[in-house]
Parts: C-alpha cells; sequence; structure tokens
C-alpha cells in the first residue's frame, strides 16, 4: 500500500494574467476569486487526489510505502524529476537516510541497485520507505493549460448553476472538451 502527499506546493499551472485575458476580464477587482477558481481547477485535475494521477506543476511529494522486495518501485504522479530523499525505517523505528544517488530513475521508476536494496532487515511497517521527490511540468502542456482554463471560465460564468451542484474541488463538472484535452495524459491507476 503505498500513500503520497504533497510536502510543497505545486508550482502555478496557469497565472492570473492569463486567466484574465481568458475571461476577458478589466482591472483586478476578481483576482482573488479567479485565483481560488484556478486553485480548485488545477487542484481538480491535478496533484495526489487529482483526476489526472500525475502532477501539473512542479511540487515535492512523499510516498510512503512498505520496504518493496520487487527490483522496480514505481512511483506515482508523473513526471518525476528527481528524488530528494530516502528515508527507511530499521526494525527499531530508526530512521536511516540514504543517498538520493544510490538509486537510478527512470521513466519514474526506481531501479534496484546492482548490491541490492539497502534497507535489508529493515522494518515491517507499513511505511517504513519514505521517498521524497520532485514531480511535475517545468512547462505545462498546452492542453493541460487549455483544460484549465475552460473550467475556470465554466466556474466564472456558472458561479450559482444549479443549487444540488457542490462546486469543491472534487465535483467540478467537466465538459466534453475538457475531457478530450486532459484524456492523453490522464494515468489510471
Amino acid at each position: 500500500m503505498m500513500h503520497v502527499a504533497a510536502v510543497a506546493p505545486a508550482a502555478i499551472a496557469v497565472t492570473w494574467e492569463e486567466a484574465k485575458a481568458h475571461l476577458r476580464l478589466d482591472g483586478e477587482q476578481e483576482k482573488a476569486f479567479v485565483e481560488g477558481l484556478i486553485a480548485a481547477a488545477t487542484q481538480h485535475v491535478g496533484g495526489p487526489d487529482g483526476w489526472l494521477g500525475r502532477s501539473i506543476g512542479v511540487q515535492v511529494l512523499e510516498v510512503r510505502l512498505e520496504l518493496p522486495d520487487d527490483a522496480i518501485i514505481r512511483l506515482p504522479l508523473p513526471p518525476i524529476v528527481e528524488i530528494v530523499s530516502v528515508v527507511y525505517l530499521d526494525r527499531s523505528g530508526v530512521g536511516h537516510t540514504v543517498a538520493a544517488d544510490t538509486f537510478d530513475l527512470f521513466d519514474g521508476e526506481i531501479e534496484r541497485p546492482a548490491a541490492g536494496w539497502p534497507w535489508l532487515n529493515g522494518s515491517q511497517r507499513r511505511d517504513a520507505l519514505r521517498i521524497r521527490y520532485r514531480a511535475g511540468y517545468e512547462t505545462v502542456p498546452p492542453p493541460i493549460k487549455a483544460a484549465i482554463l475552460m473550467m475556470v471560465g465554466d466556474m466564472h460564468r456558472f458561479r450559482t448553476s444549479a443549487s444540488d451542484i457542490s462546486v469543491t474541488p472534487n465535483a467540478i463538472p467537466m465538459s466534453a472538451t475538457v475531457d478530450d484535452l486532459l484524456q492523453p495524459y490522464r494515468v489510471y491507476r
């Protein structure tokens, strides 16, 4: 079992200026409101709880899992930029840091070193291995940006579209166009 959490927030995928131009707004009076819509749409599609199953803006994540025996550890929420740190717990529950450059990272996977995993006889806890890594796009792909802007536009235009629909990061309705733009980037878990 694997648990992923954001350690540092994601870089902004869509700026206020981009949203302002997309919405054809004048002035700054709606800036805070629109930035909230950007955050909600971005959280809905990206990050640990996002629909895409990937990171959008670069962020630091931490995955906690059992000490693996497998030859490969697949890190969730690609694209993976780099490993920041690796800590494992020994049988006494004491944390041991392993140099991140001990591991080879290839396409979001960590391969077992030739000498074997360094945590032989480690803890049996479900969170005995903690890997921090940077994930996300340095430059967000245009289809993802366009989808977020469309979602922001929908939420901006239809602020109270239905009394029985709650507009929360997990309940934002996506149009067919938004779905089509995002579908090639979706990671199915």
